[in-house]
């Protein structure tokens, strides 16, 4: 069978027994031409080529300067092809065993800076008290505020700050119970300006007639029944770009991030951290710890008067 057949045969059989999606057959049809082309060119075949051929092919792909993720990508399609070629006896070894994986990093999440915070929370203060606006517009106002203090005040996920239940403004004391992924309970505080703003929306919304028998805090004419997390999203880019700051920059995730981050800039313990974002796992945390590394190294660079010379 020629190397042209393997492939299609191993692409059927990744569609057929695996079921798997059409990008990722098409991403492998790519990167197994690619290396058919490098045996080739080397004169050998994925029947009876030796590792180090693949190795060569691998290192070939960082002198282009392929990123260690693209890189990884190619080594799966080589791996998985050349394991079906030893499942179907075309080849009595795999030579991808003693491979490594390209170690590709883990991105540091975006993080903005306080003062960056301050002038979104600033904005959408002032925008809940415009004396002109319509009610709809004011009630709108006063739940992005609401929404924001709260993201920002106890570093919630989005998904579990928009289906907070209607409750979470009763609770008496400085606490609120959050319900996260696996239904774990978690507990995070609550800060006066947090429990302000939820009364002063709960109280405009009653005041609006609408949703009044809703079970969540941010009722909504949904499917969900609450307020989508992709407006809110939408929502705070434009109040980013009010604030004067970069909307591609701002999102309910990298409040999150920048609940932690700047939890831990101030001296937060990272386990406490950890229990209020509700991470199962502290390596998932300690990635701030990363993100505050990065810019200390940026500190001295930028300021210290020996790093430039």
């Amino acid at each position: 069978m020629s190397e042209a057949h393997l492939v299609e045969a191993f692409l059927e059989m990744m569609s057929a027994e695996r079921g798997s999606a059409k990008n990722t057959l098409e991403s492998y049809s790519r990167d197994l031409n690619g290396y058919l082309d490098a045996l080739s060119d080397l004169g050998m075949r994925p029947s009876t080529c030796e590792t180090a051929a693949i190795q060569n092919h691998l290192a070939g792909l960082v002198s282009e300067g392929m990123s260690a993720s693209t890189q990884a990508r190619h080594l799966s399609a080589i791996r998985q092809f050349h394991k079906f070629l030893f499942a179907e006896g075309v080849r009595r070894d795999d030579p991808t065993t003693t491979i490594d994986s390209p170690k590709t990093g883990r991105p540091l999440p975006k993080v903005m800076s306080i003062e960056e915070v301050d002038a979104l929370l600033d904005i959408a203060e002032r925008e809940t008290d415009l004396k002109q606006a319509s009610d709809a517009r004011r009630l709108r106002a006063v739940r992005l505020f609401c929404l924001l203090e709260l993201l920002y005040a106890t570093g919630m996920r989005v998904s579990e700050l928009v289906s907070l239940p209607a409750t979470s403004a009763n609770e008496s004391g400085r606490f609120l119970t959050i319900i996260g992924k696996g239904n774990k309970e978690r507990i995070v505080p609550l800060t006066k300006r947090c429990k302000q703003a939820m009364q002063a929306f709960v109280a405009l919304q009653g005041d609006a007639g609408k949703h009044a028998d809703s079970p969540f805090l941010f009722p909504a004419s949904s499917r969900e029944g609450h307020f989508a997390r992709q407006a809110f999203a939408r929502d705070l880019k434009d109040l980013a770009v009010r604030a004067g700051l970069e909307p591609a920059k701002v999102s309910p995730h990298v409040l999150r991030h920048a609940f932690a981050s700047h939890l831990l800039q101030n001296g937060a313990d990272l386990r406490a951290v950890q229990q209020l974002l509700g991470h199962s796992d502290i390596s998932t945390t300690q990635i701030y710890t990363h993100v505050l590394d990065e810019r200390l190294k940026q500190l001295v660079q930028d300021h210290h008067p020996l790093a430039k010379t």
